[in-house]
């Protein structure tokens, strides 16, 4: 009797240390969970100790697989394996990228000058590299098997060149996309800047004389320009709208809020898009001109 009691108890005191240690176990595995990020840190709140090194139980940085597909921890003070050098990506067949959207200059213009001798650009040079620029270069490149990347990389300005001509002054800078109107019986005496709104033009007049001309757009049926004689009264090179928070360079403004200025939206977009009610003009080596031979007080015409 006294044998098999002390054999019950033997028994018992061996669970109790089993249940002990698995108690422990489970307790060990809770924080280990929290301390690797199993819950989310809060935002704000002050980072945690750094977490206990991982056991060789589970694939770290630092282990690799055994043979048999366990997983081996790298013993301490072992070199880490080397990292193999990063492949450095081939060069770009097409070369290196000359211009691109929103690039704007001469070589700009350029380049939409010899488009339009093929065929490829449908309208005078802006010196703005926008959407329409893009299309015309993909179209460029799709005819000559080239990637249709919108790009003017080296190979296309080599293969363009070869194709084209030096452009003559006319065609980098033609005195406008549109036959000009004849000019409204206001326009015919001293400084004035007359607008048509029917041929869609600018001309910048002395005296009943034509001195420059250039395309314009006008505002929405929401938001239209308005008609009528008025003058410049105010005068802005680098002004931004305060409501629309939009750039209008070369400012003239004739009408409270409205005023003949440079758009770049209108050189990308062309007469896909309208102004909030301005006097939109595309070529801005045009409104840099006039916008330094225009005095406040003179003359602006606009009618239909």
């Amino acid at each position: 009797m006294i044998r098999t009691r002390r054999t019950g108890r033997g028994h018992a005191h061996g669970g109790g240390r089993g249940a002990a240690a698995a108690t422990a176990a489970v307790a060990v595995l809770a924080l280990t969970a929290v301390a690797t990020g199993c819950e989310p840190q809060a935002a704000g709140s002050t980072p945690s100790a750094a977490p206990p090194a991982p056991t060789s139980a589970e694939p770290t940085d630092d282990a690799k697989p055994g043979a048999d597909g366990t997983v081996t921890a790298t013993p301490s003070g072992s070199p880490e394996p080397s990292t193999p050098p990063r492949s450095t990506p081939p060069p770009d067949p097409q070369g290196k990228v000359l211009m691109a959207s929103g690039a704007q200059g001469k070589q700009v213009r350029e380049l939409q000058a010899r488009l339009r001798q093929i065929g490829h650009f449908d309208r005078s040079p802006t010196g703005y590299y926008g959407t329409v620029t893009v299309a015309a270069v993909q179209s460029f490149q799709g005819k000559r098997g080239l990637t249709r990347t919108g790009k003017a990389d080296t190979l296309t300005w080599q293969k363009l060149l070869g194709m084209t001509h030096v452009p003559t002054a006319a065609e980098l800078d033609p005195p406008t996309t549109r036959p000009v109107a004849k000019p409204d019986k206001r326009c015919m005496t001293g400084r004035v800047i007359c607008i048509s709104k029917n041929s869609r033009s600018l001309s910048w007049m002395i005296d009943g004389k034509v001195l420059s001309s250039m395309d314009v757009r006008f505002g929405s049926q929401y938001t239209p320009t308005r008609e009528g004689t008025f003058s410049v009264y105010w005068k802005s090179r680098h002004h931004v709208s305060t409501i629309y928070h939009s750039a209008m360079p070369y400012a003239m403004f004739f009408s409270g809020g409205q005023a003949v200025h440079y758009s770049s939206d209108f050189a990308a977009r062309g007469y896909n898009g309208a102004s909030h009610g301005c006097v939109n003009v595309r070529d801005e080596g045009k409104i840099a001109s006039l916008f330094a031979q225009v005095h406040n007080g003179d003359k602006v015409v606009v009618y239909g």
